[in-house]
């Protein structure tokens, strides 16, 4: 079996993972997880998305968090040697990232987002494909110039829970347009598990007859279907090195009911049982890499550590086995 021996693992939970939440998780709470991640080692995090709070009330207090994060005693001498990233759609949220930025506060790093579906992209963006990219073009030159990375996202690279089938070459075409209008990296996302880890390994390997270079790209997996860390081995066993996951494998659509009360979101939740969606569990996917002898540069207890919290945060049992089971034992007790 072939796969890279060392890898970078970023965790997109406080953003990602929360936004599925249908309770309001306090901003205290949210800021306790990011310095915790920190700690954990990742050195890529999402922490909040920059758009309208009246369709999704859990980032009402993105301005709160980043500053508190920003001025956080507790990171301070780590935070410089951290990515941080703000989610940013369109227009509004990414001349609010160049602000904030400007203010000492902003995200060092934004993302902006396409789906090869259009009916999937306009329901996440509200513009046709071709006006998102007429936008990102010019929005991109915008964010660069204040000194913001972008990450260009592609999803429903497997299938769309809307129109079905995708075609996959066609994630390759939009990979190539958003390198070429100035994008630093490239999120390549199952975001609702449709794929399988054959086809995850063939996209992939695709996408590296193209690209040859795998650090400019990001592996985005859900586990909707159970799937997850086999399509994890997949994207390894094509040469991918960079993954994102969610403590607990939490996340997925932004929730159209928080504490109580109906919102938008992005509309009617794909799924009769909202509870299905999540992305790969960070623990699971950090300690079977460890156990592959995968180098990830994380504290891998703190990993555990702090997903038994994020149980704790959100009030339920979670998906991660890993911090039920632990690690698999190293040497011998003697009892």
């Amino acid at each position: 079996m072939n796969y890279p021996k060392k890898v970078v693992i970023g965790d997109i939970t406080v953003r990602d993972g929360f936004q599925h939440e249908e309770i309001y998780i306090p901003v205290e709470a949210k800021l306790w997880l990011a310095e915790q991640l920190i700690l954990c080692g990742f050195k890529h995090i999402e922490v909040t998305n920059l758009g309208n709070p009246a369709g999704m009330p859990q980032f009402k207090d993105a301005d709160v968090l980043m500053k508190a994060l920003r001025s956080s005693k507790r990171v301070a001498h780590l935070i410089d040697n951290v990515s941080l990233t703000c989610v940013t759609i369109r227009e509004k949220a990414i001349e609010r990232a160049i602000r904030n930025r400007q203010e000492g506060f902003g995200p060092d790093r934004i993302l902006l987002m396409v789906s090869t579906s259009e009916s999937h992209h306009v329901k996440n963006s509200g513009l046709s494909l071709k006006d998102y990219w007429k936008m990102a073009e010019e929005y991109i030159k915008k964010a660069n110039d204040a000194g913001i990375k972008v990450n260009g996202t592609v999803s429903t690279i497997w299938g769309c829970p809307i129109e079905g089938p995708t075609e996959m070459k066609k994630a390759v075409e939009f990979t190539k347009r958003w390198f070429d209008i100035g994008v630093k990296d490239v999120e390549h996302a199952d975001h609702d598990g449709s794929a399988s880890p054959n086809r995850i390994y063939d996209y992939f390997s695709m996408l590296m007859d193209e690209f040859q270079n795998p650090n400019k790209h990001i592996v985005h997996l859900h586990t909707t279907r159970g799937w997850g860390l086999a399509n994890a081995l997949a994207a390894l066993q094509a040469g991918m090195t960079n993954y994102e996951a969610t403590m607990g494998g939490i996340g997925g659509q932004p929730a159209n009911f928080v504490s109580g009360v109906p919102v938008a979101g992005t509309g009617e939740y794909y799924y009769a049982d909202s509870s299905i969606a999540g992305l790969n569990a960070t623990e699971d996917l950090v300690v079977m890499m460890d156990e592959m002898g995968i180098e990830t540069n994380l504290d891998i207890e703190k990993v555990l550590e702090t997903g038994r919290m994020v149980e704790r945060i959100v009030g339920r049992r979670l998906r991660s086995e890993t911090i039920k089971t632990g690690r698999i034992p190293k040497s011998l007790t003697g009892k």
